[in-house]
């Protein structure tokens, strides 16, 4: 890591410091879970990160998916959200046994203060935040993401980014995706992560 990196991480950790919610101190963090929006980065972010902190990588929906057999938009269409956010509730605690893991969650999952609460008993809970624009510009030809199916996503996008945003900023650290690369932002996850477990020994 170069000098110039290095004062750029201190720098941003000391900003992160200053609009981070308060950190308990009696939690044990042996995970990382990505929190935010679509398009936001989460599973390019969390393969890095797992990658570079030898973890294993999860994604909460792919193992809602693999549990049922079926796509986030077929449970969507045949069973609608509250089924959806169950299944999301008890992947959340089920994951609460696991060690050295990036868990990627869900758009929506913050939004249960249990699935937030549960996730900060045992990870440092990250927020990956981008504006609607960047976000459009991301995922608009992805076929599979349910909220695209709405007549106008652009505004259904600003509409839930928007509601969701209470729940995201109760997350541990706080990281714009807009212009920083993919590899730039694992890295401060990494430092981050490092950081805070290093503070508690």
């Amino acid at each position: 890591m170069t000098m110039t990196m290095r004062k750029i991480l201190k720098l941003e950790t000391f900003l992160l410091k200053l609009e981070t919610p308060f950190m308990q101190s009696d939690r044990h963090l042996v995970n990382i879970a990505l929190i935010g929006f679509m398009g936001t980065g989460k599973t390019s972010v969390g393969r890095l990160v797992a990658d570079q902190l030898h973890f294993e990588y999860l994604d909460t929906d792919e193992l809602i998916q693999t549990q049922t057999g079926r796509t986030i938009t077929e449970i969507f269409a045949m069973d609608g959200e509250p089924v959806f956010r169950a299944l999301e509730q008890k992947i959340v605690e089920e994951l609460a046994s696991r060690v050295k893991t990036v868990i990627a969650t869900g758009g929506g999952l913050p939004v249960n203060p249990n699935n937030l609460a549960s996730l900060k008993a045992h990870a440092l809970v990250v927020s990956l935040w981008s504006s609607p624009e960047k976000i459009w510009e991301r995922v608009r030809h992805q076929s599979h993401r349910p909220l695209l199916h709405d007549e106008n996503p652009q505004a259904k996008i600003r509409e839930l980014l928007a509601a969701r945003e209470p729940f995201y900023k109760q997350a541990d650290v706080l990281l714009n995706t807009d212009v920083r690369s993919v590899r730039e932002v694992a890295q401060q996850v990494v430092h981050q992560f490092r950081l805070e477990t290093s503070s508690r020994r």
